[in-house]
């Protein structure tokens, strides 16, 4: 959802310029301004907390990256020539969008997206850490944290050890992900590799 969110908003704002983008960003400005976890609880108490509310909380507060990933990439495309050639023939702006702009930021929008699960499991994490995400009885690593908090003030530190460790192995592994992607989907770095 926050990848959908963010390539749409850096789509609409790239491809149109003028003051629909200025608006745009001062939006996402607006959005950046206010720190993530701050922001996701002030959703989830909103929306009361539940999984549906920890799902619109990492929506509404991680699609920045991805928006000023597009918005660049597509301030970059407007300039080449194939553009050129689409106005020239007579293609709309959606079309334009839609059949050239977006499959050429696709791979900038996969790695985004890679990377912002990580942020998407702290998030979830420190909600359900303060008991504003997922219900107790939903397993939760965020909840196990939460569970094993008690312990560690009688000493049985040993509670904390397995959720932590998927935590850090998660975020290790999806970051690999991240790397191994960055290197495919890089032009130059697949040239190097087909030698």
């Amino acid at each position: 959802m926050s990848s959908v969110l963010g390539t749409a908003v850096g789509a609409i704002a790239g491809a149109t310029g003028g003051w629909t983008d200025r608006v745009l960003m001062r939006v996402l400005d607006a959005v950046a301004s206010v720190p993530h976890l701050l922001l996701g609880i002030v959703i989830v108490a909103v929306l009361r907390p539940s999984l549906t509310a920890v799902v619109i909380s990492i929506a509404l507060t991680h699609w920045l990256s991805s928006a000023r990933i597009v918005r660049s990439e597509v301030l970059s495309l407007r300039t080449r020539p194939f553009i050129d050639a689409a106005i020239a023939g007579g293609s709309s702006r959606s079309r334009i969008v839609v059949r050239h702009l977006l499959p050429n930021v696709a791979p900038q929008v996969l790695l985004a997206t890679t990377l912002m699960v990580p942020h998407a499991i702290w998030h979830e994490t420190a909600l359900s850490f303060l008991g504003l995400g997922l219900p107790p009885h939903l397993a939760s690593i965020g909840n196990m944290l939460n569970d094993a908090q008690r312990s560690l003030l009688i000493g049985g530190w040993w509670m904390s050890l397995a959720p932590g460790l998927i935590l850090v192995i998660t975020t290790l592994a999806v970051a690999g992900l991240g790397g191994v992607w960055r290197d495919r989907l890089n032009p130059r770095r697949r040239s190097e590799l087909s030698w």
